[in-house]
């Protein structure tokens, strides 16, 4: 089965390409590859250059500089400020064609980083009002340096490109930090990311756990929606000796727990989409034989049917309601999205894989990844423009990617062998789509 689909999508996007409109003249893939291999010590060194100096979302200022400088010496049309610190290039090529967009978020996490690097981050931020330390736990600085090395070689291919290619650096993918209503994509949408012009197209990629030079991705539902969550139980306090002259909020937390676990694991039918809720901290007391008045949990829920969310947060605020008055007390239970499913056209998820693996090389690209439960608010882009997110594999060498270390990891690194095809799958997806002419 998984040959005969190998061979349909081949065929339907060789039917594609040739029906291209003749203005649209394929650039050949040699071309493609001595240009990316010229770019290449650039990427390496704005990678590590961005990854000691490492921003938290919203306060990219000196990395959105370093992109807008970049895209201003290509020639492009650039606009800075776009959702806070946001940046995106346009490069018209030298006829009139399509619009494509490639993306690359630009922020980094509030980690210590252990990496060992000669080129690791020893950067602070400030994070709900502390100072800590800040480092490139997720592979951002690689995307940042990729888009910036693929415009390079995009600008220099203008006079053979029929339309338009827009560039969307976005600040705050980790979500919006406190006080902030949107995140990065959200915001830079709201802001006119997505017009003048708007694309007809929008990819992007994201470095993770994986033999290095795979891709992998799935049509449809790829990344989970995310959502927080955040409950808070009023009781009485007293002391710990007496609990029944209060109302004991730490006893009804720890029930609300079990009752969340409960819920998912008994409620949501597991042979269907992948369901997890999980109450990742709680905060209660300030001493050891004083139950508190008060109780705070909160926690993630990742899914990817809207149905089912919907109705597992309303049998979720039902059951924590009748826990909280088992106990005396009440509770308020609040729900904030994260990120939207990540979800692939199906269609520009077909026609992508043959001209990925173009890139990639033969055999180095899975259509058909099964589903992952973390997060990508690249998401919103395709709630506006049909595309397509996947992943690049980037372990080291010589590690079982099941055991390197993932995301977010104060150990996470990129393997730079990578970076070359992340450049030529950026390259491969927009020449190509613009190359389809108006099929």
């Amino acid at each position: 089965m998984t040959i005969r689909y190998r061979l349909t999508v081949a065929a339907v996007a060789a039917a594609i390409l040739s029906g291209a409109s003749a203005a649209a003249a394929q650039v050949p893939s040699a071309r493609i590859d001595a240009a990316v291999d010229r770019v290449m010590p650039e990427v390496v060194a704005w990678r590590r250059d961005l990854h000691q100096h490492p921003e938290l979302g919203f306060a990219e200022t000196r990395t959105a500089g370093v992109v807008a400088d970049h895209l201003r010496a290509l020639g492009l049309e650039v606009r800075t400020g776009v959702g806070k610190t946001g940046v995106v290039g346009v490069l018209r090529g030298a006829r009139p064609g399509r619009t494509v967009a490639l993306r690359a978020d630009m922020d980094a996490l509030p980690v210590r980083e252990a990496t060992g690097l000669a080129f690791a981050s020893t950067a602070t931020g400030t994070y709900m009002g502390e100072t800590v330390p800040v480092a490139h736990a997720c592979g951002h600085d690689a995307h940042v340096a990729m888009l910036m090395g693929a415009a390079e070689v995009l600008a220099g291919m203008k006079d053979q490109i029929s339309g338009t290619v827009v560039f969307i650096f976005q600040p705050a993918e980790e979500g919006a930090p406190p006080g902030e209503p949107l995140g990065g994509a959200a915001l830079m949408i709201a802001e006119g990311a997505l017009k003048d012009p708007a694309p007809e197209a929008v990819f992007g990629l994201h470095v993770v756990p994986g033999v290095p030079g795979t891709i992998f991705y799935r049509p449809q539902g790829f990344m989970a929606a995310s959502d927080r969550v955040d409950i808070v139980l009023h009781g009485k306090q007293t002391h710990g000796a007496w609990p029944w002259k209060g109302v004991d909020v730490i006893a009804a937390a720890a029930n609300v727990v079990q009752t969340v676990n409960t819920l998912t694991a008994r409620t949501i039918d597991p042979t269907t989409t992948p369901t997890v809720f999980t109450i990742a901290t709680m905060d209660a007391g300030v001493r050891y034989n004083i139950i508190p008045d008060e109780a705070r949990l909160s926690g993630t829920l990742r899914t990817f049917d809207v149905a089912q969310r919907d109705a597992l947060v309303a049998r979720a605020e039902a059951a924590v309601d009748h826990v909280a008055e088992a106990y005396g007390a009440t509770a308020d239970f609040a729900v904030r999205q994260n990120a939207a499913l990540v979800f692939n056209d199906p269609g520009l998820s077909a026609w992508l894989a043959p001209v990925l693996e173009e890139a990639a090389g033969a055999g180095k690209v899975n259509p058909a990844t099964p589903p992952t439960t973390v997060a990508e608010d690249f998401s919103y882009f395709q709630r506006v423009v049909p595309g397509v997110f996947y992943h690049l594999g980037g372990s080291p060498d010589g590690v079982d990617p099941a055991t390197a270390a993932p995301n977010h990891s104060p150990q996470f690194d990129v393997n730079e062998k990578v970076l070359p095809l992340g450049v030529k799958a950026h390259v491969f997806s927009a020449l190509r789509f613009l190359e389809r002419g108006e099929n």
